[in-house]
């Protein structure tokens, strides 16, 4: 006796289901589009300058927008960071995948998948000049945006 048991089982190697719903690309890539202006408005409020919106989705991989601004110093660009940390964790109950430089704080990156935050310390933005690098990237306006930002004047 053998414990080999043949059947007529169907042939068919993939399951037959209803189509489940599936988000579009579309209100996708409007979601992430919310959280970027969600972060924008948080370093807006601890007064961060020159913030940069980049629809990077249509030329990268790497996620669906970036968010670039200025901090003053390195106090102002960690606040910054913990500032967005919050209003995010608060407004979308999610807290970046992973955070780099915060110690120094002349660079403090900010990964939350499909947003990506840069915020730097002018000497770095100036070197580093990410808005050239990312220039085939739509550059997207902020409601209600002041240029000077916290820039000393």
């Amino acid at each position: 006796m053998t414990d080999y048991f043949q059947g007529n089982f169907p042939l068919q190697s993939i399951p037959l289901t209803k189509n489940t719903v599936r988000s579009p690309l579309a209100q996708t890539e409007e979601v992430s589009g919310k959280l970027a202006l969600t972060i924008a408005e948080a370093a807006s409020d601890r007064k961060a300058g020159e913030i940069l919106l980049l629809n990077v989705g249509d030329v990268s991989y790497l996620s669906d927008y970036f968010v670039i601004m200025t901090g003053y110093s390195r106090v102002q660009v960690r606040a910054i960071a913990a500032a967005i940390e919050a209003q995010v964790e608060s407004e979308w109950q999610r807290r970046p995948l992973r955070t780099e430089g915060k110690a120094e704080g002349s660079w403090v990156l900010q990964d939350y998948g499909d947003v990506i935050v840069h915020i730097m310390m002018p000497k770095e933005r100036e070197f580093y000049n990410l808005e050239a690098f990312w220039v085939h990237a739509e550059r997207l306006e902020l409601p209600n945006s002041d240029d000077s930002g916290g820039k000393p004047k």
